[in-house]
């Protein structure tokens, strides 16, 4: 297998320098071998990196490792820099899965004169999956939703201390229908994220967290205990939940999820309902923690912590600059999906093996490229990332743990899902949540389309953009940085706009075969794709020589976010 790679590369080598000394290159401004880049090319790779032999490409599996091992070669034959760990094209790191541990799940609460009220899994609370393994007591505390955000000046422990104290937190954030909200509008926020509410508690001295849902913003009725066993079913599931092992190392309090009815006993005496506490709760710059009066808290926690390792792909063109070639701009997609039930197998052939094997071509442009002394002044790295199913946790891994400084990345170019046309069908013919905000429409109403997701946040990256695709002429879509999708915080861009970096996602949109056995090499729209490949190559090249870097703006994203509302 790997002697064919071989000889396809020494052929491919020879067809992009006879493109180069025809004249494919294009004008000055254009990016060298940019016509290098075709459909032909694109569909090969594809079809071997989505075949059946790659299984699916499953976060912990051999046929991701044999996917990250053909990226791996083909950066080395290409003659990237190895730009992983310790000179390797690798950046190793683990995740986590959990199960129950052997020990006993109690939570248990009494009021001084009574016996304590206990409760098992399932009927009144589970431990979350994040959780430390631990036996604890302590007097109820209530502090809102248990977020804590910096930058947006908002903090729900600015009041009030919380050391020794069991603290109840409601699930979500502020204004979670309100496009206009602080907290990333009607996107879920970072900040609202489990884990880091466990940590913002556990931070401030708390012995445990209590979970319950925003009542107040929920209109649906609590199903508890089908939830609890969806959450910890008796059978494995084929597809774990996974979490990087830098978050849940720093969790060891216990954490759990308590039914609404099990919260409303507890805030009884404080004076309040549970909705008037959440009512409460909405508030601009973070509630602060109430005491609530009568109850001590017993939570009782066992959670297995199981290690599997995983590995981001990373390669490097260095630029010619002297002082630029410090700065790098990534080009991104992730090679992993979501493996195969027995003989079934999800090939995940847009999903991401499209943004993979683009990923590949533009650094065989930028290889042969450089080869024939054209360099760009900034270095091109570009990166696979493993895990982005289970939670774009490689890109988290790079984006909190960067083997080049964030500083010197001026920019994120992201590719993920770039092969289909959009298409979301009517509700009743489909799962409705997997189109959730999406309007109605049809692929042949966005057959020349590209959505581009994470513009809001810097003005100087849509207009490179719209800059390259003079040559292009794709229908750009900027409609999806507000919406109740979650699409902008569902591909490897968005860790990197967390931390500060100008990032884009290039995405063609969801699909019917979105996640299905169906998503195959057979059914990319393989003329389209290679334009949309070369539009990133083209946008790529304009910052790698720009003489200013693209500015991430955290004021133009929230001067946007006030225009959403009514």
């Amino acid at each position: 297998m790997m002697r064919i790679g071989r000889d396809w590369m020494v052929w491919r080598r020879f067809t992009l320098v006879f493109a180069l000394m025809s004249g494919c290159v294009g004008s000055s401004d254009s990016a060298p071998l940019n016509n290098s880049i075709t459909a032909d090319e694109l569909s090969v790779d594809l079809h071997f990196l989505s075949g059946d032999s790659m299984d699916g490409r499953l976060v912990g599996t051999p046929g991701v490792e044999r996917a990250a091992e053909f990226i791996a070669a083909r950066f080395d034959s290409l003659g990237l820099e190895p730009a992983g760990d310790a000179g390797s094209f690798y950046q190793s790191f683990n995740l986590v899965r959990f199960t129950l541990g052997g020990g006993d799940n109690v939570f248990s609460f009494r009021d001084g004169s009574s016996p304590p009220v206990s409760s098992g899994i399932g009927g009144e609370f589970y431990p979350l999956n994040f959780s430390g393994t631990g036996d604890v007591r302590g007097e109820l505390m209530f502090a809102g939703f248990g977020i804590v955000d910096p930058r947006i000046e908002y903090d729900d422990y600015a009041q009030g201390s919380v050391a020794g104290k069991v603290v109840m937190v409601l699930e979500r954030e502020p204004g979670v229908e309100d496009p206009s909200s602080k907290f990333d509008g009607v996107v879920t926020s970072n900040a609202s994220t489990g884990w880091r509410k466990a940590l913002n508690a556990q931070q401030r001295g708390a012995v445990g967290i209590l979970f319950v849902g925003d009542v107040h913003s929920k209109l649906s009725v609590e199903d508890f205990d089908r939830t609890s066993r969806n959450y910890w079913p008796k059978d494995e599931r084929r597809i774990e939940r996974f979490s990087l092992e830098k978050w849940t190392d720093q969790i060891y309090i216990p954490a759990v999820r308590i039914s609404v009815q099990m919260a409303e006993k507890l805030v009884s005496s404080s004076g309040s309902t549970l909705q008037e506490l959440a009512l409460a709760s909405e508030n601009p710059f973070g509630l602060g923690a109430i005491k609530i009066p009568g109850f001590v808290v017993s939570l009782q926690t066992a959670v297995d912590r199981h290690l599997v390792p995983a590995r981001n792909i990373l390669g490097l063109i260095r630029g010619s600059d002297p002082e630029l070639a410090t700065e790098v701009v990534l080009i991104t997609a992730h090679h992993d999906h979501n493996g195969s039930d027995g003989e079934e197998v999800f090939n995940g052939a847009d999903d991401d093996g499209s943004g993979t094997v683009a990923l590949l071509e533009i650094a065989e442009a930028y290889s042969t490229a450089r080869e024939n002394s054209m360099n760009p002044q900034r270095s091109v790295l570009f990166a696979a990332w493993d895990a982005e199913e289970r939670g774009l946790l490689g890109a988290w891994q790079y984006a909190e743990n960067p083997l080049v400084p964030l500083s010197k990345v001026v920019a994120v170019l992201n590719m993920d899902m770039i092969g289909r046309n959009e298409e979301v069908p009517e509700p009743e013919s489909a799962n409705p949540g997997r189109f959730r905000g999406l309007s109605v429409q049809s692929s042949e109403s966005n057959k020349n389309a590209i959505n581009i997701l994470g513009q809001t946040y810097s003005a100087d990256m849509k207009e490179q953009v719209e800059i390259a695709n003079q040559s292009y002429g794709l229908d750009l879509k900027f409609r999806y940085d507000n919406n109740r999708s979650n699409l902008l915080r569902r591909s490897d861009h968005w860790p990197f706009l967390q931390v500060g970096v100008p990032a884009l996602w290039f995405h063609t949109g969801l699909h019917p075969d979105y996640h299905t056995t169906n998503d195959i090499p057979e059914l990319i729209e393989y003329e389209k794709m290679e334009r949309i490949v070369k539009l990133v190559h083209q946008i790529s090249w304009q910052i790698a020589n720009g003489k200013e870097r693209p500015i991430f703006s955290l004021t133009e994203r929230n001067n946007f976010l006030l225009s959403q509302g009514s």
